[in-house]
């Protein structure tokens, strides 16, 4: 922390917060600064959102050739459990094939070897706060990654005419900071609930609500059979954190080759934590989970508390699979719980779950605004969620990037009262 340093002060977060509040009836703590990034890694943030946004498309090709039978017919029915019908019919439509989310949002654990990608989101929550956050910082000095506009212009990409912003009530803490950000936008652009679309609407729309909440919003299965698009297209598949299992997998390793271009595949090979899918599968005597040793998941049930430096994740299409509250970390759980956890995982014919290496996250240094409104040095750990946009012309590029620092002792790095948010800035030193 350097005294002679820009900072933003406490009356002015106070007086600049919007009445209404800006993320439901949550709140954080603030920092004088925002979060200082090499310009390596700032170089690194910046051409991550191409390299994402072609693992969407190969992972989709790869779905669609699974559903199609010219791939083993078990990828597609893994990424389909749980969902009706009607939305895997629609996904697999031929002229979808095309349609991909104009947002991405990775969570990215900052560890001592560099990023670890843990989730990729394509209808994240934290667009208005990230916009905001980014206008109050540019407005101290700070040079802030995406400027004090980059979020507000990426956002207005989605929609450049007009249109609609469909929020669901499940997602409804997002309200605020969503209204927030259309306010600053203006023109003919609005927030609606999901719940009321109507089967035979014809103007553009935002998808805010996740497709497991479906059935809240009676017409949308008949919007989507009359061909009713969105902006965050309905496909499901794309949201679930398996792809992640499925990119580790040795049997897939030439088909993501082929699919990727040679250093987009090594990239996301250092990005993406060791992942294996949880499915109960008897192997030959002979064989073993790769990376595992054990020729069975009875076996990984028995791990110590040190050889289980794993985490478990519900893969997606749940209201647990968002927020951390479908996360399970192995060395924090007696042996009697990551047993059952493992156990539901295996018998879960309604979801697919995913383990992961755990990464241990790297402890840094942030001031932080103490309830007296001093500013103590604190040590935290730290989830960069950089926000790309991808425009009309098919370009993907980085807007902003909001930072979310907890306590040491908090291995789930999410939003939380005791946590601190901010956005990235390239580093002066």
């Amino acid at each position: 922390m350097n005294p002679t340093a820009p900072q933003l002060s406490l009356d002015h977060i106070h007086s600049a917060m919007p009445a209404e509040g800006l993320f439901g009836a949550g709140s954080w703590r603030w920092s004088p600064e925002p979060f200082m990034l090499t310009s390596a890694q700032v170089r690194e943030l910046e051409g991550l959102g191409h390299v994402l946004a072609q693992f969407q498309r190969a992972s989709d090709a790869i779905y669609r050739r699974s559903a199609k039978g010219k791939l083993p017919s078990w990828i597609a029915e893994s990424l389909d459990r749980g969902k009706p019908d009607w939305l895997i019919d629609h996904q697999r439509r031929g002229d979808h094939a095309d349609q991909f989310p104009r947002i991405i949002r990775p969570d990215l654990l900052l560890t001592a070897e560099g990023f670890a990608l843990t989730e990729v989101d394509s209808v994240p929550g934290g667009i208005g706060i990230t916009a905001w956050l980014a206008a109050q910082y540019e407005a101290a000095d700070f040079s802030v990654l995406g400027g004090a506009h980059g979020m507000l212009d990426g956002f207005a990409s989605v929609l450049p005419a007009g249109g609609a912003v469909l929020l669901s009530e499940e997602a409804a803490d997002y309200r605020p900071e969503m209204a927030w950000l259309l306010r600053q936008l203006g023109g003919e652009r609005s927030i609606e609930p999901a719940e009321s679309l109507r089967a035979e609407e014809t103007r553009t729309l935002y998808r805010f609500f996740e497709c497991f909440d479906w059935q809240n919003i009676p017409a949308l299965p008949d919007f989507a059979a009359r061909g009713g698009t969105l902006q965050a297209p309905l496909k499901p598949h794309l949201e679930e954190k398996l792809w992640l299992s499925l990119f580790h997998l040795p049997g897939l390793r030439k088909l993501w080759q082929k699919e990727l271009r040679g250093s987009h595949y090594e990239r996301l090979k250092q990005l993406i934590p060791t992942s294996w899918f949880i499915r109960d599968v008897e192997l030959p005597p002979d064989a073993v989970l790769p990376g595992l040793g054990v020729s069975s998941w009875q076996e990984v049930e028995d791990f110590s508390q040190k050889e289980r430096q794993l985490v478990i994740k519900i893969s997606g299409f749940d209201p647990t699979a968002w927020g951390s509250r479908g996360v399970f970390i192995g060395h924090d759980l007696p042996a009697h719980e990551w047993r059952e956890c493992l156990q539901r995982a295996l018998s879960d014919d309604q979801h697919a779950w995913v383990m992961q290496e755990f990464r241990e996250t790297s402890i840094i240094e942030h001031p932080v605004y103490q309830a007296d409104g001093s500013v103590a040095l604190e040590r935290g750990r730290a989830r960069l969620c950089p926000y790309y946009f991808t425009d009309e012309q098919g370009y993907t590029r980085l807007h902003g990037c909001l930072v979310t620092i907890v306590p040491i002792d908090k291995k789930k790095i999410h939003g939380m009262s005791d946590g601190v948010l901010t956005v990235a800035a390239l580093s002066a030193v």
